[in-house]
């Protein structure tokens, strides 16, 4: 098999509460997504999607990612993309860095690799491990009355774990979290993400004010030193995100005793490839995970629920429904949440049929 063809699409993904807001006042009201599907000379084509969340997260950027892509195809062009570790090869070879630009290609492949073997991605990363995965919500940066509120909400759709967009100021953060932490049942997950916004003394005022809850701190400070810091001051569960980057960062965050839990986001790494490189270490060295992505909508989705799926239960602390955030639909055949819970699909590949009604036609196109 070879590749004839990449073409690229971008599609805007409104949010149904209008806005999103974290850490540091950033804010998004609409994500901008790239899909891609590459195409065969055996007549079968790949999908998948790319969608950071903004430019002020992650070394990251919705135009970052289209320019990437430019790079990249002129090399993949006649290559089998079947042969995945290949693959990856050669866009590290063309492109140092940018794995967020790189992993709509791989987890593209292993859409085909699926679609070619008559078998759904989650059978090719290791099998089905669970058949429901449970799911977050995210909270967006409010007033603690507004977050206790929208919880109340989730918690009646049936969602049981929630992540609480923090990384304000201390003192309006102690009460956010508490707020939020008396509307759960005490069955319910808590996790207060800073998302790198406090610095050292207002994590350190934080996890003192709230040490007698039950909630898990993700991601204090903006490096991994003063996040490693704040850990060494509490009791709570901790875990990190932005600063595990890929395999090196987790190496040394077990070694180190950095984390409980770890966010592993698809695009981040650089794709499905790495992110089951990652999963299956965290597994050998009892390390639970949030497995998601930057943000999505459909296609991203089914490639969460896959890695997922082939996760043990245990080790898979929650994992995210993104296409339960927006307002369009991009492909049909995507995971669904019931009562606060996905699977994925059991058809061939990703299991996704992407909708050019709304796609449009494609930004650019490469052969």
């Amino acid at each position: 098999m070879k590749i004839t063809a990449i073409k690229v699409w971008q599609v805007d993904l409104p949010l149904k509460e209008g806005r999103y807001s974290w850490s540091n006042g950033n804010y998004i009201d609409v994500f901008d997504s790239t899909v891609i599907g590459i195409e065969t000379d055996e007549g079968l084509t790949g999908y998948a999607e790319c969608c950071p969340l903004g430019s002020a997260y992650l070394p990251s950027f919705a135009l970052g990612v289209r320019a990437g892509l430019q790079e990249l195809a002129p090399h993949l062009i006649g290559q089998d993309p079947l042969n995945i570790g290949g693959i990856n090869r050669r866009m590290d070879a063309a492109l140092r860095g940018h794995p967020y630009a790189k992993a709509p290609v791989d987890i593209a492949c292993w859409d085909l690799l699926g679609k070619a073997t008559g078998q759904p991605v989650y059978n090719l990363l290791g099998g089905a491990a669970q058949d429901e995965i449970s799911l977050y919500r995210a909270i967006s940066q409010e007033s603690p009355e507004q977050m206790a509120a929208k919880i109340e909400g989730y918690a009646a759709e049936g969602y049981t774990k929630f992540q609480l967009k923090v990384g304000g100021a201390a003192n309006d953060d102690i009460d956010r979290i508490r707020a939020t932490r008396a509307a759960l049942k005490p069955s319910d997950l808590l996790v207060a993400d800073a998302n790198t916004g406090w610095t050292r003394h207002e994590a350190a005022r934080v996890v003192a004010a709230v040490q007698d809850l039950d909630v898990y701190i993700e991601q204090p400070c903006p490096t991994y030193e003063e996040s490693v810091s704040i850990r060494r001051r509490t009791g709570l569960p901790f875990v990190l995100d932005e600063m595990i980057d890929g395999t090196g960062m987790l190496v040394r965050g077990i070694a180190e005793d950095a984390m409980d839990v770890i966010n592993l986001k698809i695009s981040k790494v650089g794709g499905l490839t790495r992110a089951k490189l990652m999963r299956d270490l965290c597994v050998a060295s009892g390390i639970p995970m949030t497995i998601e992505d930057t943000w999505g909508g459909d296609i991203t989705t089914a490639a969460i629920a896959h890695l997922a799926r082939s996760t043990p239960e245990e080790f898979c602390f929650s994992a995210t429904d993104f296409n339960s955030y927006g307002t369009v639909t991009i492909a049909s055949g995507a995971p669904q949440r019931v009562n606060g819970k996905m699977t994925a699909p059991d058809r061939p590949g990703l299991g996704i049929v992407p909708d050019f009604s709304v796609l449009g036609a494609p930004v650019a196109a490469y052969t």
